[in-house]
């Protein structure tokens, strides 16, 4: 596909950034007629992610004051476009911080560059920043037009991972965070919910290192004919590219090299029934369009020996509401006027207990016969050491050729995600 970078912030003014034609069966001209498709759809109120002209289709994402769009005029892989994309705009930003007019203007060697790496002949090639960095540095009138050698790592087989990596102490972190997506109606009961899990690691490990990291998969269980404890069943599970996804589609194990430092290994989605963690009862008063009370009663269903962390209870209250006045049993309220919002938050709120929040705003003396909505109270929250749907990390295991013993560690985090509770405000 054809890759352009365009700068919209003024329609009129917007020009071509730069262009790279990979595979040269897309007329350079063609990108011209992007812009005046958008301006129309946005016109016509119907902005789509793909827009066609002639047999040329333009697949494309905006950032900041930036558009980035690939053009083609086959039945490409479109996930697979908009998945690079993203790349682009994540190794971009790791490379110049922000990624905008002035900075692509300012890097046009370093970006010209990267494009030739990041693919070729319309096929994704080496896509991960920190091996990019090895051989195209930021200093683009400082490179090294002799150098011929190319970096071991863009030949080999583990693309992701450099050579002659050395620590003086060997350790892996796994952090396991679950966010709770939940919506109640007014009346108390959980219309939707599910879990969306990613497993995080941190790896300071030497050399070539290959792990082994077991769950209490379900599938796992079924498949030994073990099914002793408590076990899960994660959908929609996605991987890192260093995870041998043959070895997990044949026996579940997820057998990976992994990239040194900072990685995310792999996200899953459980669609189970979630019963709130925290729970919300509120009530509002109205006395003769003067005043409004609210009390709002907060419940911490998870069990005692757990403490969340950083809860925040985001409260609507009618927009024309002034003079707020807060009365709270822990922690404290403040009123957002420019989102019509009343947030109480708790630094420390222990599971089992209860917590009560009064509010008191003052109304104009004259009816606002506006019709509002009514949005609903959504909550923030981390509880750590603890994970909602019991998913367990049963081993990780280290195998590296010179035989070093390494520490694994691990963490649960249990967070909230779209957590919302409607109210009959």
């Amino acid at each position: 596909p054809l890759l352009t970078f365009g700068f919209y912030l003024d329609p009129e003014l917007s020009s071509v950034l730069i262009c790279r034609n990979y595979k040269g069966d897309v007329d350079m001209a063609e990108i011209d007629h992007f812009l005046p498709l958008l301006m129309t759809e946005e016109e016509e109120g119907v902005t789509c992610p793909i827009m066609m002209h002639g047999n040329v289709h333009f697949l494309w994402i905006k950032h900041t004051n930036l558009y980035l769009v690939a053009t083609t005029n086959k039945n490409s892989n479109a996930s697979l476009v908009y998945a690079f994309l993203y790349k682009l705009v994540e190794v971009f930003t790791e490379y110049f911080t922000e990624l905008e007019e002035e900075s692509i203007q300012d890097n046009f060697v370093v970006v010209y560059e990267l494009l030739d790496e990041l693919m070729d002949f319309g096929f994704p090639q080496t896509t991960d920043s920190k091996i990019l960095q090895e051989y195209i540095t930021q200093e683009g009138a400082k490179l090294e037009v002799a150098k011929t050698k190319v970096p071991t790592t863009v030949t080999n087989a583990v693309s992701w991972r450099s050579e002659g990596i050395k620590y003086k102490k060997n350790e892996v972190f796994i952090d396991v965070i679950e966010s709770i997506n939940l919506l109640v109606n007014a009346n108390g009961s959980v219309m939707s919910s599910d879990i969306v899990g990613t497993v995080k690691l941190k790896t300071m490990l030497s050399g070539m290192p290959e792990l082994r990291l077991g769950l209490n998969d379900r599938a796992l269980f079924a498949l030994t004919g073990r099914d002793k404890g408590k076990t899960v069943s994660m959908e929609d599970v996605k991987f890192h590219q260093c995870v041998r996804l043959s070895r997990f589609e044949s026996d579940r194990t997820i057998s990976f090299i992994p990239p040194d430092g900072e990685s995310e290994l792999m996200s899953y989605r459980i669609n189970t029934h979630v019963k709130p963690l925290i729970w919300i009862e509120s009530v509002i008063e109205k006395f003769s369009h003067s005043r409004v009370e609210i009390m709002v009663k907060a419940k911490g269903q998870f069990k005692k020996q757990s403490v969340a962390n950083n809860v925040e209870v985001r409260v609507p209250v009618p927009s024309d509401a002034d003079s707020p006045k807060f009365k709270t049993s822990t922690g404290h309220a403040k009123y957002v006027p420019e989102k019509n919002l009343a947030v109480w938050t708790i630094k420390s709120f222990p599971g089992g207990k209860e917590f009560l929040m009064r509010a008191s705003f003052g109304l104009p003396s004259v009816e606002n016969d506006e019709m509002e909505g009514k949005p609903p109270i959504t909550v923030n929250f981390e509880i750590p050491y603890f994970t909602v749907s019991g998913i367990q990390v049963r081993y990780m295991k280290i195998i590296e050729k010179s035989g070093y013993q390494a520490l694994p560690w691990v963490r649960y985090i249990t967070q909230s995600g779209d957590y919302q509770l409607r109210s009959n405000f």
